[in-house]
């Protein structure tokens, strides 16, 4: 952990996913429908939604989280070649002992446009716990 969360906290994270990357997260996840596999009219796949989902997964890694719950609503596809921007905001900051008990709100956009929305909760243990 970078410094202690506090409530306001935000993190930004940009993504553009290929082709190569919806592939691989195709063959671990077993989801292998035509628009994961099949190129559209204009070359592009859509991204699994749990591959979006790893946006705020990347920044709660960052910050040390440990994940309890998740829910996400996925309102938008995802195509590769288009930068999904995912910002992270802490809204609640309990401190423990030893850790702080989170909970985040998540939104990832498309050029200004929403694709996902949700939230976690989960825990960051204090350094040197």
């Amino acid at each position: 952990m970078a410094s202690e969360p506090a409530d306001g906290d935000v993190h930004v994270f940009e993504r553009t996913f290929t082709h190569a990357d919806v592939e691989q997260f195709g063959e671990v996840s077993g989801d292998q429908q035509a628009i994961h596999t099949e190129p559209d009219s204009e070359g592009r796949l859509v991204v699994q939604g749990l591959l979006t989902a790893t946006l705020p997964t990347k920044i709660g890694g960052e910050l040390g989280v440990l994940a309890r719950s998740m829910e996400f609503e996925f309102l938008e596809p995802v195509y590769t070649g288009e930068p999904i921007t995912c910002e992270v905001t802490t809204e609640s900051v309990d401190e423990r002992e030893d850790r702080y008990e989170i909970a985040c709100a998540v939104v990832c956009r498309r050029a200004g446009e929403t694709v996902l929305e949700g939230r976690f909760e989960g825990l960051v243990w204090k350094t040197g716990q």
